[in-house]
């Protein structure tokens, strides 16, 4: 049973009686439906559709946890703090709790807080407990190889924030967005985009034949057009956004895949619902 600390994480508690009005109305997750030992995905996005922060959301007693990048956090907390207006809502980051990835398995010891992590089946659990309570058996970059292996992004690492849409980085299909609730910001963008089907960029697990992986953020090319960039890797895997439309041409044109001088190849995630092109529909 892996368990891997997170440094580079941290948490944002939103604490009071209007924390749940004051969440459901304005990240792209449904927190009226969010399981006692759930972390589910969630997103606070710019009107114009765009992932300005992503995170984890759990409950905790009086609210809710938020599990986000440790350099977003403060501002994170500074952004809802815009929203929270007469709402009696404690918003904050508490420094004083540590945070940690585990898998292939669940920690028992009481002190520490274990919750799903309900983004795609056999990713795990978050794990939350004070400063120094963790007995950690794998490094950070375990638990990222476990993530790739499965197909699972990460913002900063896969895709920048303030360019992304739900869809390109697999919000959609990983619970991040509840398309039955009411509004939200960025939500019309989001909405029309879900109903339309104009998702045209998918983040895709890549694999290179030859083993060794591309540089994060190298171009992805077929031929002489661009398809798109590489995000992380970890042990012959990658992530990669790619341009859908693109990539079926290129499998029309029997033009295999380049990054950093090396081939590589890729699939649908196993969570994933979306259409591929054929030949790459894993």
């Amino acid at each position: 049973m892996p368990i891997a600390l997170l440094p580079d994480r941290a948490l944002v508690h939103v604490t009071g009686p209007d924390a749940p009005a004051l969440l459901q109305g304005v990240i792209t997750c449904n927190v009226e439906t969010l399981g006692e030992a759930e972390a589910r995905l969630g997103a606070l996005l710019t009107p114009q559709g765009k992932i300005q922060f992503d995170f984890l959301i759990s409950p905790i007693p009086g609210g809710f946890r938020l599990d986000i990048a440790s350099e977003q956090a403060a501002a994170l907390a500074k952004r809802l703090t815009l929203y929270r207006l007469r709402a009696q809502v404690e918003i904050a980051v508490d420094p004083t709790v540590a945070i940690a990835a585990s898998w292939d398995g669940a920690t028992t010891a009481a002190e520490v807080d274990a919750v799903a992590d309900a983004r795609a089946d056999g990713l795990g659990a978050r794990l939350y407990a004070a400063v120094g309570a963790f007995s950690a058996d794998a490094a950070e970059a375990d638990y990222h190889a476990h993530r790739i292996a499965l197909g699972v992004p990460e913002a900063g690492r896969d895709f920048p924030l303030g360019d992304a849409f739900p869809h390109e980085a697999l919000m959609d299909q990983l619970g991040g967005v509840d398309f039955r609730k009411g509004c939200y910001v960025g939500q019309e963008v989001v909405s029309r985009m879900q109903h339309r089907g104009t998702a045209r960029t998918r983040m895709l697990p890549a694999t290179y034949p030859e083993g060794e992986a591309a540089a994060p953020g190298s171009e992805i090319t077929a031929g002489a057009k661009v398809l798109g960039r590489t995000g992380s890797q970890a042990a012959g895997r990658g992530l990669a956004m790619l341009r859908l439309d693109r990539l079926a041409d290129a499998i029309a044109a029997g033009e295999p895949l380049h990054a950093d001088g090396k081939v590589l190849t890729v699939a649908r995630p196993a969570f994933a619902s979306f259409a591929m092109p054929d030949a790459a529909a894993g």
